[in-house]
């Protein structure tokens, strides 16, 4: 076959998985009842929100006397906040996350890209601008954004593993990245480095399939990374059973204080569990509302 044949095949099967992500993305985000957006909050803005007490330290402009008219109390009246916050997705396209332990389950790369995009699609529903890392694909709002950014999203690379994208961080904005992270995490520590120096606070959340949590070999097991790079066999599986476990401890709690430093959030989800919850705590976090 030659190369131009080979890469409309390609191509072609690249477009044909577009619609699916895009149809389980907005469905995901259809189930999540998230009441009212997390931008409804006082601040700049023309739209008017609720009526509150005053409290000391209001200034005397911002009493509504119409509505303090009617009792004793003086009221102040807030306005919705109306500044379009800029928000950039990395979803970890490496080889690594294209693992999954059975057929029943989605692999890690199918699931952090459902998630990704469905957050994507929440905040720009709710008149954030949103774009993915580096220069490709900056954070823009409206419709044909999600477009732009499942098609990108469905791209894959050949290495097993792939460091964050640290370029191009918007200032102040926030940022979400997403992998299972289970390799070296040096890199991950200089991307929120960068981050917090240009004041961009954000989420990582970590995607495993179940069996890399329990560790269920026993006996004699070829270990293979999805690359091919990797290749380790273990006569007896069951031996090095707690090291791993006390590894993947150490790398998720390395995850946790790198997080906290930068101002950043962190949490795990695995595979087999339903995407809603993840979701939910997603946008929570990055709305400043998650635990």
């Amino acid at each position: 076959m030659s190369d131009a044949a080979q890469l409309r095949l390609t191509a072609e099967e690249e477009a044909a998985r577009l619609p699916a992500l895009l149809a389980e993305a907005r469905h995901l985000a259809g189930t999540v009842l998230l009441g009212d957006h997390g931008r409804r909050r006082p601040g700049q803005g023309d739209s008017f929100w609720q009526y509150r007490p005053m409290q000391p330290g209001d200034a005397l402009r911002d009493i509504d006397w119409r509505r303090s008219a009617r009792g004793d109390t003086q009221f102040i009246r807030e306005r919705e906040w109306q500044i379009a916050q800029s928000v950039q997705l990395w979803v970890n396209p490496a080889a690594s996350m294209r693992f999954a332990s059975n057929k029943s389950l989605p692999t890690k790369a199918d699931r952090a890209r459902v998630l990704g995009l469905a957050c994507a699609v929440l905040l720009l529903q709710g008149g954030e601008r949103v774009g993915l890392m580096g220069a490709a694909l900056p954070p823009r709002g409206g419709r044909t954004q999600i477009d732009r950014i499942a098609t990108a999203l469905l791209s894959d690379i050949d290495q097993d593993f792939a460091e964050p994208e640290a370029r191009g961080f918007v200032p102040n904005a926030r940022a979400v990245f997403i992998s299972d992270f289970l390799d070296d995490l040096t890199p991950v520590e200089v991307a929120l480095s960068k981050a917090a120096s240009r004041g961009v606070h954000g989420v990582l959340l970590q995607v495993l399939d179940p069996e890399e949590e329990v560790f269920p070999f026993r006996g004699r097991t070829l270990f293979e990374s999805v690359g091919g790079t990797v290749r380790y066999e273990s006569r007896k599986a069951s031996e090095i059973r707690q090291a791993y476990l006390d590894r993947l401890a150490a790398q998720k709690d390395r995850l946790d204080r790198i997080s906290r430093a930068a101002g950043w959030r962190y949490s795990c989800h695995h595979t087999g569990t339903s995407a809603q919850s993840s979701l939910l705590w997603l946008y929570r976090a990055m709305e400043g509302g998650a635990a």
